[in-house]
């Protein structure tokens, strides 16, 4: 009888044991750092627009879209609106081999297509899905650079 009232104290033991190695395994596992991309431009971005105005016309509407410049060695930015009240911004420079195309200081930029939300390098043949940056056709492993976005309902505010 004695033997049986050690056993579930072991079992308790050995299960804490094991739960405490999963949990530290699992943390671990959280801690590894996502990759950045080596091509991200690292310039100062910080554009604010109003979306609304006529100037800005091809965002006045859900699933407009528009290319705004920036500093180099950005090359430029493609503004996307996704919902009424939501934004996407991503910078035109190929986030795959960016200088594979270049003649002297011009070098390619993405274009969005008549078939968009599709972005399309078309140096190295790669789609991007302007939802979510995403590559959805070709070789290559970085998705599109992103930027930050705010929206109060009158100004768009772009920003790294």
């Amino acid at each position: 009888m004695r033997y049986l009232a050690i056993m579930p104290k072991i079992s308790t033991y050995k299960s804490g044991f094991v739960t405490t190695i999963i949990m530290m395994i699992l943390i671990l596992s959280a801690c590894r750092k996502e990759e950045i991309n080596p091509n991200d431009p690292k310039v100062y971005i910080n554009i604010t627009i109003d979306p609304n105005g006529t100037f800005y016309q091809e965002l006045n509407t859900v699933g407009g879209w528009m290319y705004l410049t920036a500093d180099s060695p950005s090359r430029g930015i493609i503004v996307y609106r996704m919902t009424q009240n939501e934004f996407l911004a991503y910078d035109r420079m190929p986030p795959n081999e960016p200088n594979r195309c270049c003649e002297g200081n011009v070098c390619t930029r993405l274009v969005v297509g008549e078939y968009y939300p599709m972005a399309y390098d078309e140096c190295n043949d790669i789609s991007y899905l302007l939802l979510n940056g995403s590559i959805i056709e070709g070789d290559g492993k970085w998705p599109l650079i992103q930027y930050q976005t705010t929206y109060n309902g009158q100004s768009l505010r772009i920003y790294n």
